[in-house]
């Protein structure tokens, strides 16, 4: 899973954009999920954040995304409960409300057989009070912070190896999971960076460029890496 311990200091993002948080909002609505099961978890969250309100209002007065998930049975599956993303990645929060984890996950090659277990495990035994994030990234055709993507095909139709630097954009997920103490909920942030492939130093040009040898089978097609991957290393090739 790649997850490190994280401190109180360090969970969220201290300096968030609080306009754009309210303009996302505003400009997708439908990026807000709530189920009645939810409710009591998002008022949790906003009460431990200092804030009035529920999950909607946490996740407007923070730079994250934020998502509940929560079980009805002591052995039974975690499932999406609540959500409030603006900024969603290449999914629709309509589509995942209600659902199980491994059903939230179906579309990522390798996550039945390599990290579905392992998830469930972790979910199970996760301690109130203890702080984890990783981080994970995508190459997108926008810099827009809210992406539904087209089909790559199009998207990437403009890429070549001379533009790259400013027509691909490299986006960063920072992702957070912490329990809430009263209902038990768990709380999963989504902070969404997005810089030009140009912005980034040469030597994490170069890991990228590598990584498009790695991506799992299947996982590569569902992000449509065929179509800006050759662009992609021979910009990188050239300026290195």
């Amino acid at each position: 899973m790649g997850l490190s311990k994280l401190s109180e200091d360090t969970w969220l993002d201290p300096t968030p954009d609080l306009a754009a948080r309210r303009e996302g909002f505003a400009a997708y609505p439908q990026g807000i999920q709530l189920t009645a099961e939810g409710d009591a978890a998002g008022r949790e969250l906003a009460a431990m954040l200092g804030i009035d309100g529920a999950l909607p209002e946490a996740a407007a007065a923070h730079h994250e995304d934020m998502c509940l998930l929560t079980r009805s049975a002591e052995t039974g599956p975690y499932k999406l409960l609540g959500a409030a993303v603006a900024w969603p990645s290449d999914w629709l929060p309509a589509d995942k409300i209600g659902k199980p984890l491994r059903a939230l996950h179906e579309p990522i090659a390798g996550y039945e057989e390599q990290l579905a277990s392992g998830v469930d495990n972790f979910m199970a035994k996760l301690k109130t009070g203890a702080i984890y994030g990783r981080a994970n990234w995508f190459i997108s055709h926008t810099a827009d912070m809210r992406w539904i993507g087209a089909p790559p095909e199009q998207a990437f139709a403009h890429v070549t190896p001379q533009n790259a630097g400013e027509t691909l954009f490299v986006r960063s997920e920072r992702q957070t999971l912490r329990k809430l103490p009263q209902t038990g909920a768990v709380l999963f942030t989504i902070g969404i960076y997005v810089e030009p492939l140009g912005n980034l130093t040469r030597a994490n040009q170069a890991m990228l460029s590598a990584a498009m040898e790695t991506l799992l089978n299947g996982e590569g097609d569902r992000r449509g890496s065929a179509y800006y991957a050759p662009q992609l290393k021979t910009y990188v090739m050239r300026n290195s």
